[in-house]
């Protein structure tokens, strides 16, 4: 409990956060970066960890000196196509053993050659748009790995959607992160930006469930 505490605490007050381990660790704090937004990319277990937030304060950070905006962009880059890259291929070696039983009720092979199918026509727009979005950014490539998408149509979009992520938000920190109404609401602002992008989902689930539920009554 204590660590999601700490956790929450961390991701509201993250600028200042940043600011001491800038002030800290010194270019060291690169590294830090890296393996934050790999580990929040490229691990299923590490969805929590902050990604739009951090991007948005780094590119506030590097407005004031703190920080190396070209130095930043190429290496939050890295570390969002390569946690993609590392994801998907977990879920492609993890596929194959887990969906290996031909009459499984819940894991059986029909689940993962659906999984393909849905990839190879949608997976690209998948894989861009859930950059954008907390949580589901963690699974989309673990999920297109176990879906056996065509690694090299996924890379192509792995590549564009973790260039597009990172290039609006960390600008974004960069212009506006120094304006004294988000500088005085930082906290509200980084809600807003994990909250936010999560709305396109949660409007889609309740269709989705409203359409289910008028099928049953018709």
């Amino acid at each position: 409990m204590e660590f999601f505490q700490d956790l929450i605490e961390f991701v509201l007050h993250i600028d200042r956060h940043l600011l001491e381990l800038c002030n800290t660790y010194g270019t060291w704090v690169y590294a830090i970066l890296f393996v934050i937004i790999f580990c929040e990319t490229g691990l299923v277990v590490t969805p929590f960890l902050p990604g739009d937030s951090l991007l948005f304060a780094v590119g506030s950070l590097a407005a004031i000196g703190a920080l190396d905006l070209t130095v930043s962009v190429v290496l939050l880059i890295s570390a969002a196509v390569l946690g993609d890259t590392v994801n998907y291929w977990i879920g492609d070696y993890v596929g194959p053993k887990v969906f290996h039983e031909e009459h499984s009720r819940f894991l059986n092979k029909e689940y993962l050659i659906r999984t393909h199918q849905f990839y190879e026509k949608h997976g690209g727009k998948t894989i861009v748009i859930a950059r954008f979005l907390p949580i589901i950014r963690t699974f989309a490539p673990f999920v297109a790995g176990i879906g056996s998408m065509t690694y090299r149509r996924f890379l192509s979009y792995n590549v564009f959607g973790g260039v597009l992520w990172v290039c609006l938000f960390v600008p974004a920190g960069y212009f506006f992160g120094s304006v004294p109404f988000i500088k005085n609401n930082f906290s509200l602002v980084i809600i807003a930006l994990v909250l936010i992008p999560g709305i396109p989902s949660v409007v889609e689930f309740i269709r989705l469930q409203l359409k289910r539920r008028k099928a049953r009554v018709d």
